[in-house]
């Protein structure tokens, strides 16, 4: 089920410790691990954690998850995109790559000090993107609304079981203290989703076809702005996007 669910396991112990060490752990942190697989990393982060919560879908990798001798560690069976997160402050996981996306938003609404994640590279590059590059997208906005995210190292395929297709790198996210300027966070988010369901239109056309407002409202927005693509707005732009939006 491992291969079906998009894990790809690190079988390299310097990597393991390289990525603990960038989380800067501590005995008052408690960490959150999605795709927690056969406990490598996990035990890792129960070596320098107070708690570790690990989340496994597979019921295999759960049993040897059940076999790690750690009294700070809690194991939850269970999909990590429709249960709820218990209490956590720290993110660090060598993530399943076919849910990357939908996780990364999940993190944003629960919060948390900082995440040490591993993606696929072409993922992490959409995280740090900035406005007018081909890898810019709603995934960029929010990553750089809630967090100051960066790429830390890339990750070659070869230290990991089964080997990835694509190269990997591991991303860090310190979440940013609010308030972060949107008066309305979740219809910050949907601005920035209906600005690029369509990257080819403008913003006029793309906010009328997937968002619930009328060409009135448009009316509060200036016209040089609406005429231009969401691929072209930077993060201060999008704020005052949503924030003239809902109060129009």
């Amino acid at each position: 089920m491992a291969r079906k669910l998009g894990q790809h396991f690190i079988t390299d112990q310097r990597l393991l410790k390289r990525i603990v060490k960038a989380a800067s752990l501590c005995s008052d942190d408690v960490v959150l691990e999605i795709g927690a697989g056969y406990g490598s990393l996990t035990e890792l982060l129960c070596n320098h954690a107070g708690k570790v919560i690990a989340i496994e879908k597979d019921p295999v990798l759960v049993n040897h998850l059940n076999n790690i001798e750690a009294d700070n560690l809690k194991i939850i069976h269970a999909d990590a995109l429709e249960v709820d997160f218990p209490y956590f402050n720290k993110i660090v996981s060598n993530l399943p790559y076919q849910i990357s996306s939908p996780i990364t938003f999940k993190f944003f609404k629960y919060g948390f000090d900082l995440a040490v994640l591993m993606y696929q590279y072409e993922f992490a590059k959409r995280i740090s993107a900035q406005a007018n590059t081909r890898d810019y997208s709603r995934l960029s906005v929010a990553a750089q609304y809630f967090a100051d995210a960066r790429i830390l190292f890339k990750v070659p395929k070869n230290v990991f079981k089964p080997p990835p297709a694509v190269n990997s790198a591991v991303v860090s996210m310190r979440m940013k203290k609010t308030p972060r300027g949107a008066l309305d966070e979740d219809f910050f988010l949907d601005v920035v989703r209906a600005s690029f369901a369509h990257r080819r239109k403008k913003l006029k056309n793309s906010l009328l076809a997937n968002l619930a407002i009328n060409r009135e409202t448009l009316k509060e927005v200036p016209i040089s702005l609406l005429n231009r693509r969401a691929e072209t707005l930077n993060l201060t732009e999008f704020i005052q996007l949503s924030n003239t939006l809902i109060t129009a």
